[in-house]
């Protein structure tokens, strides 16, 4: 099934979804009509909080606008409806005019007594009005409603009986002649222009299209605008509906993955979809789930605990086994969206896949606070930690490999060791990263925790920088700026034989000071440092002149390791001394 198929069918299972014909729209006031159609009063729709944003509220669906001039139904900004801007206005007049003209012309022969009202109010409306009635220039450019005096707090002028049939005629009307949906594979009018995505991060706020052919080039055999891929309007209107739904703020339906505005959704029916979508928020997100005792919060954070131990979907919950699940990550592209991936498959292969992936990228020390979120690896990548700076294309490619249990981008490998050269962290989540390239991309067998046995020396040189670098803490007693870690990284990684013959003479005159405050932290140290070289290239040379990008990330690896088992020493040794004290 396409995936505008699928959104169309996931319309029908929105709870609150707008009919067709209708949308829902930032709407900032309402104008308050008496029947002569003179202002009773304007009422600000805003929310009271410090960012004063505009209520959203189902009102006929928007024209869809590129340069041309097209007023809404109704409703629309305060240029079309009153003939004010904040802005420089060089065509209000032809805005207002428009806006007056086809409503004159739509409710004309109207009995409707709040319809009539509001022709009389476009008849006698004068934009000096709007600053003698002490309105504020905040509510300039916003979107605006009507209302009738009487029925102010009961309804709105478009939801009037008389409106919504006059709306129903009117879309029933402009529609052309029927050609088979692509999408639904039956019959109907063609959508020329379809509705706007809005909510994708970076693109424009008043939405971009998905589909669009506005250029020649992009045509074929003469066809014009939609007639090109014909799609229904029926079919347009709910694809678009569901997408935006997704993509509004706050929704479960969405997470950010770099630049890339990620929806997913199940195509089942409510109760199982619920359930898939929810598991699938968690399994990206972890801090998406609610910590609170509500038995459905616990009854996540149970199978979320059972899956990321490795017991299959269909002993979990065997009915999200064989459900459809689609994820779509959406990015901007000028006026238009890319779509970054888009992967559709059953439940039951995502989590094995993101099962493979926790298995891939399982280092030890475990994680204190539980499983981390996805987009706390994807933070490692990124300069200074900033989201904004994660690479979008990276971000995409690793995200789709996670899903489809294929290679990752080798440029994740090439990234994580840039960053570990770049500020000298060498944590957790970046060695995960390292194993998880080495085990899928290179097929190797990596350890999970330090492995005394392991004869790679990409990670016996990471051991032994690692023990260099505590003999150096332990003989200036802990305080150092700036420890070998942070001068030698990246040449001992790249290039150890420049770097640890060095290494071993700085070691030389720290162990005689080590010897003297601790002479038994000094012998477990040179032990150490001897058991490690003696593993290294057995009567061949120890210290390659360079290495590969999979023994840089082995390098990576076992400097994490031993640095760990340190850390973990200390710890364990500190603790016994409280004790005994």
């Amino acid at each position: 099934m396409s995936v505008l198929a699928s959104l169309a069918r996931a319309y029908d299972r929105l709870p609150d979804a707008p009919a067709f014909g209708y949308s829902r729209e930032k709407i900032g006031f309402a104008i308050v009509l008496r029947h002569d159609g003179s202002v009773a009063d304007v009422v600000d729709l805003r929310d009271m909080d410090r960012k004063r944003s505009p209520r959203m509220l189902l009102v006929p669906q928007a024209v869809k606008r590129t340069v041309g001039i097209a007023p809404n139904f109704l409703w629309d900004k305060t240029s079309y409806v009153l003939g004010l801007t904040a802005g420089p206005g060089k065509r209000l007049a032809q805005e207002q005019d428009a806006f007056r003209e086809r409503h004159t012309l739509a409710l004309a022969g109207t009995t409707d007594p709040g319809l009539l009202a509001f022709l009389r109010f476009l008849e006698g409306w004068n934009p000096e009005d709007f600053a003698a009635r002490g309105c504020s220039d905040e509510l300039l450019d916003l979107n605006a409603v009507f209302a009738v005096e009487s029925e102010y707090r009961e309804r709105f002028l478009h939801e009037r009986p008389a409106a919504r049939a006059l709306w129903n005629e009117m879309s029933a009307s402009r529609s052309e002649e029927a050609q088979v949906c692509l999408v639904s594979g039956s019959a109907g009018p063609v959508s020329r222009l379809h509705p706007s995505i809005k909510g994708v991060w970076g693109a424009q706020s008043s939405g971009a299209s998905l589909i669009s052919f506005n250029l020649d080039a992009f045509t074929s055999y003469g066809h014009s605008q939609g007639d090109n891929a014909p799609v229904s309007e029926r079919a347009a209107f709910a694809y678009t509906t569901a997408l935006n739904e997704f993509l509004k703020p706050g929704s479960a339906h969405r997470v950010q993955i770099a630049d890339a505005s990620t929806v997913f959704w199940a195509d089942a029916e409510a109760p199982l979809a619920e359930a898939a979508e929810n598991v699938f928020a968690a399994l990206v997100d972890s801090d998406s789930v609610a910590d609170d005792e509500a038995a459905a919060t616990l009854r996540l954070r149970s199978r979320l605990e059972s899956i990321r131990q490795g017991q299959r979907l269909e002993q979990v919950e065997p009915d999200l086994e064989g459900i459809r699940f689609h994820v779509l990550g959406l990015a901007p592209n000028a006026a238009r969206l890319s779509v970054r991936f888009h992967w559709e498959d059953s439940f039951g292969t995502l989590t094995r896949n993101y099962q493979r992936f926790l298995s891939d990228i399982a280092v030890e020390p475990a994680p204190r606070d539980g499983f981390p979120p996805l987009w706390r690896y994807m933070l490692e990548l990124a300069v200074l930690g900033k989201r904004e700076n994660v690479p979008p294309k990276l971000a995409g490619e690793w995200f789709r490999a996670i899903l489809t249990g294929g290679t990752y981008p080798l440029t994740l490998l090439s990234t994580t060791s840039m960053r570990i050269r770049a500020d000298g962290q060498i944590n957790r989540l970046r060695a995960g990263i390292l194993r998880a390239v080495l085990v899928r991309n290179f097929r190797m067998e990596v350890p999970v925790a330090l492995d005394p046995e392991e004869t790679n020396r990409g990670y016996l040189l990471g051991r032994l920088f690692a023990a260099h670098e505590e003999i150096q803490r332990s003989a200036l007693g802990g305080n150092v700026n700036a420890t070998i870690r942070d001068k030698f990284y990246g040449a001992a990684s790249s290039t150890p034989q420049k770097v640890f013959g060095l290494l071993f003479n700085g070691s030389v005159n720290h162990l005689q000071k080590l010897r003297k405050q601790n002479p038994g932290r000094g012998v477990n140290l040179e032990k150490l440092v001897g058991t490690i070289t003696d593993r290294m290239s057995p009567g061949g040379e120890p210290f390659p002149a360079s290495l590969s990008p999979a023994e840089q990330a082995l390098f990576g690896l076992g400097y994490y390791h031993q640095h760990s088992e340190f850390f973990r020493k200390s710890e364990t040794g500190s603790a016994h001394k409280e004790a005994d004290a």
